[in-house]
């Protein structure tokens, strides 16, 4: 045999090399007794390879259906959402007083994707909020809508901000009080990612880091989850982050919306701390049936706002999700003065849109 037929064969006999983000995979699905989770250290330089366009989408795919299967860890979604605040850039400027120009007071997120969501009457709480000293940034995206109205349409409706990026979001803020940030505004494949639901038949992870994100770093945040086994998952994960204060319910289809027909329970970090604070029924469960024969439409929605139609089960909503945020906003230190605080504001509100 030849020397060239001997390097012929060598070449042959090479293995590929293998591809960067094959580490994190394997580090998965080694199986049973050797299989770990991703340190916060190799999650962040995981998912900032996957916002860079360096993965395959066999790659993707197998990295986001294994955290889906076995659930993420705190660790792993503080170092996700680490990656995402570098890649789009979300830490401000300080001013010379170490002050954040465009700070939020309340950050409120609203990735819910039923297909029945209904009228987002939270909307309309942080425009409660937001005419009276509280500012607020949402920010969000709905996928999977089907009867009912996106955050969107309904911010649009009020004819309130719909920024174009972060920078705009806080320049809303501060002269405004509120401002709406798309996901698709913050990074482009952040919207890609959450947009994949479709393809591969369930959440991913980023459904979940997309509510700690805290784009313009708001001293509180209101957050609303679907499945309660994520509840304490966020709790902790703020922890890790040392977000200041947080607070998460089960809330109306996945959003931070207080029901009113039973009690809710508020799962608070507050300054490293871990509380609960269960909120009472605002309702009794026999006038839930008024809340079927409310029209789903922005019609309904505005005619609320303006007081033109009298919906309990629809004011309940809104009165009571603007207490959990006012509370957690500082405005009220127990649930009493906050509903009551809500309240005055409610009766005083400007009833006007745009």
């Amino acid at each position: 045999m030849t020397d060239e037929h001997l390097e012929q064969l060598e070449e042959e006999s090479h293995l590929p090399e293998s591809h960067p983000f094959s580490g994190y995979l394997r580090t998965f699905f080694r199986g049973p007794g050797r299989s770990r989770s991703l340190t916060r250290e190799e999650a962040f330089d995981a998912f900032s390879m996957i916002l860079r366009d360096e993965v395959e989408p066999i790659q993707l795919g197998a990295f986001l259906l294994m955290l889906r299967y076995r659930a993420e860890t705190p660790d792993e979604l503080a170092g996700m959402i680490e990656a995402v605040r570098k890649a789009a850039r979300l830490d401000p400027d300080d001013n010379a007083d170490g002050e954040i120009n465009g700070q939020p007071m309340l950050d409120w997120p609203s990735y819910a994707a039923g297909r029945t969501r209904g009228l987002p009457w939270f909307v309309l709480s942080a425009h409660l909020l937001s005419q009276n000293g509280v500012p607020v940034l949402m920010h969000g995206y709905n996928s999977h809508l089907v009867n009912g109205v996106g955050t969107e349409a309904a911010v649009k409706a009020l004819k309130l901000s719909v920024a174009m990026s972060a920078e705009e979001a806080r320049s809303d803020i501060a002269a405004k009080g509120f401002a709406y940030l798309p996901l698709r505004h913050m990074h482009p494949k952040l919207q890609e990612l959450i947009g994949l639901r479709a393809l591969l038949g369930l959440r991913s992870p980023v459904n979940t880091l997309l509510r700690l994100l805290n784009p313009l770093q708001a001293r509180a945040a209101f957050l609303g989850v679907f499945h309660p086994a994520f509840l304490d998952v966020h709790r902790e994960t703020g922890k890790l982050l040392a977000l200041p204060r947080i607070g998460v319910i089960k809330g109306g289809g996945g959003e931070a919306e207080r029901t009113p027909f039973k009690h809710v329970d508020l799962r608070m970090l507050d300054n490293g701390e871990l509380c609960d604070v269960r909120w009472p029924a605002l309702l009794s469960k026999s006038e839930k049936n008024l809340d079927d024969q409310s029209p789903v439409s922005l019609k309904h929605f505005l005619a609320v706002w303006r007081g033109d139609v009298e919906d309990a089960p629809a004011e309940a909503r809104i009165k009571g999700s603007a207490a959990m945020g006012a509370f957690l906003a500082g405005k009220a230190d127990y649930m009493d003065e906050a509903e009551s605080l809500v309240q005055e504001w409610w009766d005083k509100r400007d009833k006007n849109v745009g």
